[in-house]
């Protein structure tokens, strides 16, 4: 249903994980400092969806792109610091309420077994002990409660009535299969940081979220961008940032890496990678081209990842280096993609009111973080850089195994 709103301008903000975050962040900061007439922190609609709806809420809250930036990739020296490994803690609390469903489960199955003896399946009379298996591996609750400590701060909220900036955030209902937009109306009394922390239960990863009891997962099953939502709030321009795009092995060798490079080297965790990013950037792309015939009058911009970056595919996101230098890429990148599309953005973006100032994009000196404190340490310094070393040599006696086999196969 479109809005009465005058909204004018919107970001939408796809998923990600810590990885999409990162990049998030470095693009967002780009945008805000390239962009002129945009104010991140006073658009008229945000959409957020998982890690993209801790950005939105965010910056809905008045958090500029650099805080949130500093808060999440330099955690060590931020005083609002974010570190993604409070992701990492075992869903404990799911672990033990499974266990105890256990001896009844099984106790039931046997039960099952032996009073149908002709006609019960061993694996179908115990399949129910499925049911004991957790829903979650790590426990994410600690999103919700960094986020009300973050948003009891003097002029920020954990309300979204008491938002100057329209904020919605995406989860899915998890027994009805549909989008639920926190924020909207009839859901806009959920405090923000249970929104956030419902829309980036990723199953599998982390158990769902209950609110008011109702059981709520990941926002990305049903959409990537749910772009519409701020659509229908009455955005005639909204722009958009999707870190998660499907590697191309084939365009990254042209372009300078090895050749003989293939995902399935990786193993499980790449293959389940590639195929998920596929997934949900094909869909993406299926929905966006759809926007031109049903919102008239509305432009969507596109920011992503090229899909020969191999930085942005294999980065390890736990690490604080990793963190430092994927979202400095980002940042570079998104620096480097506005000076491309210059001609193809200007006149998108004059229509509402927007320039591209090209004397901050031709800047060379600007970066997006600062010297780190463990820069200034230089036995830290040598340290990382002998652990480097020892990737790099141990990366390159594995290319010349595989060369002096393939040579001895050949003879």
């Amino acid at each position: 249903m479109a809005s009465d709103s005058k909204a004018t301008i919107g970001l939408a903000l796809a998923g990600g994980g810590p990885l999409g975050a990162v990049y998030e962040l470095g693009a967002l900061s780009a945008l805000a400092e390239a962009l002129e007439g945009v104010d991140f922190n006073a658009l008229d609609v945000y959409v957020g969806v998982s890690a993209g709806g801790f950005i939105a809420a965010g910056l809905a809250n008045g958090v500029p792109p650099r805080k949130l930036a500093a808060m999440f990739v330099e955690s060590e020296t931020s005083d609002e610091p974010l570190s993604p490994s409070m992701l990492l803690k075992p869903a404990f609390r799911e672990y033990a309420r499974r266990a105890a469903s256990v001896p009844p489960l099984l106790l039931n199955s046997i039960w099952h077994y032996i009073s149908n003896p002709l006609s019960a399946n061993f694996f179908e009379s115990f399949q129910r002990l499925s049911r004991a298996i957790p829903t979650g591996v790590f426990n994410n609750a600690g999103i919700d409660d960094y986020l009300t400590r973050l948003f009891s701060a003097p002029g920020r909220t954990n309300d979204f009535r008491d938002l100057r900036h329209k904020l919605f955030l995406v989860a899915t209902d998890l027994d009805t299969g549909e989008s639920v937009s926190f924020g909207a109306p009839g859901f806009d009394h959920v405090p923000i940081s249970s929104a956030v922390q419902a829309s980036a239960a990723l199953p599998g990863l982390f158990p769902p979220v209950e609110i008011e009891n109702r059981y709520y997962v990941d926002g990305a099953l049903k959409k990537t961008l749910h772009a519409s939502v701020a659509l229908d709030y009455g955005a005639k321009l909204l722009l958009c940032v999707n870190p998660l795009v499907p590697f191309d092995s084939q365009l990254a060798a042209r372009r300078g890496l090895p050749r003989d490079r293939k995902l399935i080297e990786g193993g499980l965790p790449v293959v389940l990678a590639q195929t998920f990013r596929a997934i949900i950037h094909s869909r993406m792309q299926v929905g966006m081209s759809k926007y031109d015939s049903q919102y008239r009058g509305a432009d969507v911009v596109l920011f992503e990842p090229n899909r020969d970056d191999a930085d942005m595919f294999f980065t390890n996101m736990f690490s604080y280096s990793s963190r430092r230098r994927l979202s400095e890429h980002a940042y570079q990148k998104t620096r480097a993609e506005l000076l491309r599309r210059y001609d193809e953005l200007r006149p998108v973006l004059e229509r509402h009111g927007v320039s591209i100032r090209l004397d901050v994009l031709r800047d060379p000196t600007r970066r997006l973080l600062g010297v780190s404190r463990r820069s200034r340490r230089p036995a830290s310094q040598a340290m990382d850089a002998t652990r480097e070393l020892a990737s790099t040599l141990a990366d390159l006696e594995t290319a010349l195994d595989k060369r002096l086999r393939r040579i001895k196969r050949a003879a």
